[in-house]
């Protein structure tokens, strides 16, 4: 199809490119807003508004002032001056101006090629433009979480928000690899390992959602222990079967500890069969997996241990992206092989 067209193919991959470092941007520019609190600045949706920053004195106190009124401000930042409220509403604001971008990024050079080039342009990618438009729904469904009665967003609508743009970026890589010359491997590992790996990778990104949105990593600040447990000793093992599991901070914490380590175990196992396999051309994507596993841990760690630092835990969420990205690179190099066992 448009393989043969290498000018088009060109162009699509470029396309490609620039949405994946814009996805990796404003996951970035995301973490550091909720990271600095800086997420319920903009009380507003805005959907088609707030293109612009407040430009006179008398827009930013119409801001502070919509923003006095929520109990984040009531509760935790009363004391708040309008110079500190400017910090914590570029951040917000930068990440919608980012959003909307993005937006136009995708459907305006969708179109361009869908006129050029055939309507199959856009069955191909509509579903990223989509996708982000759900995105910007579920950012402000977030938002409309913290402006009521709680001081800080729902750490469940966090997590989707937060999926959801790895969904996304994922997608996005997925499409620039079909579009390149990657060679396809045979390997002796069962596909559904690989993807089970993947999964665990996801289902940790919503588990550390839940630690950044609750505050759970300031609970226990010790590694390898919690405390001077292993367990934390605030909880007990039958409250694993309270429907409440993920709003209890420590058991949160807990859980993202642990399933960091199932993670390593299973890179573990497909590495074994790589090495088995003795193929060359996946030596250097599954030990990338690996370092980046490692450092993973190690700014885990960090996190915790420095009370959540900001450098740290952004860092932290940073590596998650290389980590996804190296293992949809492995899946993607071995997809085709036969299930041999």
């Amino acid at each position: 199809m448009y393989r043969q067209n290498y000018s088009l193919n060109y162009q699509l991959k470029l396309w490609m490119i620039i949405l994946l470092l814009m996805i990796v941007l404003i996951i970035l520019v995301g973490g550091l807003t909720r990271l600095t609190d800086s997420g319920l600045s903009i009380t507003n949706w805005e959907l088609f508004v707030g293109l612009l920053p407040p430009l006179t004195n008398e827009k930013w106190i119409e801001y502070f002032d919509l923003y006095k009124t929520i109990p984040e401000f009531k509760e935790q930042n009363f004391n708040m001056t309008l110079n500190e409220f400017k910090i914590i509403f570029w951040w917000e604001w930068a990440h919608r101006q980012l959003g909307r971008l993005i937006g136009l990024t995708v459907l305006l050079p969708m179109i361009y090629f869908s006129l050029k080039n055939g309507f199959w342009i856009l069955k191909e990618y509509s579903i990223i433009f989509f996708l982000i438009c759900f995105q910007g729904f579920i950012g402000w469904y977030m938002v409309s979480s913290g402006l009521i009665d709680r001081v800080d967003v729902s750490h469940y609508r966090l997590s989707l928000h937060l999926f959801t743009a790895f969904v996304i970026l994922s997608i996005i890589f997925w499409k620039y690899l079909s579009l390149t010359d990657v060679k396809i491997n045979q390997i002796n590992i069962k596909l559904i390992s690989i993807k089970f790996f993947l999964l665990l990778l996801f289902l940790q990104l919503i588990i550390g959602a839940f630690v950044s949105g609750m505050d759970a990593g300031k609970i226990y600040n010790t590694w390898p222990l919690m405390g001077s447990s292993y367990f934390p000793d605030d909880s007990v093992i039958t409250d694993f079967f309270n429907l409440a599991v993920f709003d209890d901070q420590s058991l949160v914490q807990f859980i993202h500890r642990n399933l960091a380590y199932l993670i390593v175990i299973i890179y573990f196992y497909i590495l074994y069969f790589v090495l088995k396999n003795g193929n060359t051309n996946l030596k250097i994507p599954i030990f990338v997996i690996g370092i980046a596993l490692l450092f993973q841990i190690f700014l885990g760690v960090l996190t915790i241990i420095s009370g959540v630092k900001m450098l740290y835990a952004s860092l932290h969420q940073i590596n998650s992206i290389l980590i996804i990205l190296s293992t949809l690179y492995f899946l993607y190099i071995t997809k085709y092989k036969e299930n041999i066992y």
